[in-house]
């Protein structure tokens, strides 16, 4: 495909992502914010379009795009002002099968991803612990080997739609940690989320209150050989192909949750009379949103050099570390301002801003910190000594 042709193919699905996730305006957002509701049908008008297969390819059921068009979908859901509820709802249909479609058995591959694409299977995402935090290669959650398979114990947390889900793609530790290579030996397993061995409670949180946000207390629970995801002992490794992705994709969102409230804010400031002028005439209010809009728009430049990088199978963590961080800064900056332009009725959820502030705070600290981000440039990319 020529650099015209995917060009062209981005714009399609940048209209017609817009055009549907519109469909469920703010008013809806703010009903099942209140309600905690998960947003089943915004869920399955995705799946209608098959949106949901967006990166699983075509021979699975899916619609084999590349990632730049994954994140240009997955930043119109949040633009559209479902934000990060929006943006859970559906992104754990875009990276975290990623190493299922790259590593997983023939078998695998035809049972469980045309049933993702189609929306009929919710699956979770488990690696974060309570004891670990960022350092995933200290993860106490143990799979031992058996006859026919493993046993799983050990404990999960801020694991996203575990109330629902039925299938979770879990990390767990198969050798013990080793300190010249503490990341090997942990692996990858697609598990029944088996209710007689998963304890699943949920986390009451500031925002995002629509997704599910739970701990999981795994005792005893059986896994079958087949369900190992690749070869033992090689999963954190596997793990990299949804994680950069992820970063890339949390990064539009943040970036689609600046533009919704920058929207809101600019409408009210052209609107909003006070001392017989509209407030959008004063640059105290007009000069913080316009610095906003560049901001996001850079954002959204370093975003899609990431996602490029990866569709043509060149490394991308910098770029893809980079855009979460940009995504993040720029959209809570975004959100911050306008919450400063509507002043007290912010504080008023049917301005929707509120929501939006809740929602957008969450990735300066999720899927990982701004202060990991810079550790990991200046380690990395500048060959810094390791700080940390």
């Amino acid at each position: 495909m020529t650099t015209a042709e995917v060009d062209d193919n981005i714009e399609v699905v940048r209209r017609a992502t817009r055009e549907l996730a519109r469909r469920f305006g703010y008013d809806y957002w703010l009903d099942k914010d209140r309600k905690h509701e998960y947003p089943w049908d915004f869920v399955h008008a995705f799946a209608a379009g098959g949106w949901l297969g967006a990166m699983i390819p075509e021979q699975y059921g899916g619609i084999g795009l590349g990632l730049r068009e994954a994140a240009v979908m997955m930043g119109e859901i949040a633009a559209s002002g479902g934000g990060m509820s929006g943006g859970s709802a559906i992104h754990f249909y875009v990276f975290p099968p990623a190493p299922i479609v790259k590593y997983g058995s023939e078998a695998m591959k035809q049972e469980y991803l045309p049933k993702l694409a189609a929306g009929e299977l919710l699956m979770a995402f488990g690696v974060t612990e309570p004891t670990a935090g960022v350092d995933t290669s200290r993860i106490k959650t143990k799979a031992t080997k058996v006859d026919g398979g493993w046993v799983i114990n050990g404990q999960k947390v801020f694991i996203t739609n575990a109330q629902n889900a039925q299938k979770i793609l879990l990390l767990a530790r198969t050798s013990p940690r080793s300190e010249d290579k503490p990341l090997w030996g942990m692996s990858l397993f697609l598990c029944d989320m088996d209710r007689k061995a998963v304890t699943v409670r949920e986390i009451d949180k500031l925002g995002r209150a629509a997704i599910d946000t739970n701990e999981l207390f795994i005792d005893n629970l059986e896994v079958a050989e087949d369900r190992l995801v690749g070869e033992v002992d090689k999963g954190f490794y596997y793990l990299l192909d949804g994680l950069n992705p992820e970063r890339i994709v949390v990064g539009m969102e943040g970036i689609g949750l600046g533009r919704a409230a920058l929207d809101l804010a600019t409408d009210y400031a052209k609107n909003r009379i006070v001392f017989d002028r509209p407030i959008g005439k004063n640059q105290a209010v007009a000069h913080p949103l316009a610095d906003s809009w560049i901001r996001l728009e850079a954002a959204e430049g370093m975003a899609m050099k990431a996602a490029d990088l990866f569709d043509r199978g060149l490394p991308c963590g910098p770029e893809a570390a980079a855009a979460k961080y940009l995504g993040a800064e720029g959209g809570f900056e975004a959100c911050d301002r306008a919450f400063s332009t509507l002043g007290g009725y912010a504080y008023a959820r049917e301005y929707h801003i509120e929501r939006l502030w809740r929602e957008v705070r969450l990735l300066r600290n999720a899927p990982f910190s701004q202060e990991m981000v810079r550790n990991y440039v200046s380690q990395q990319v500048l060959g810094l000594p390791r700080s940390y």
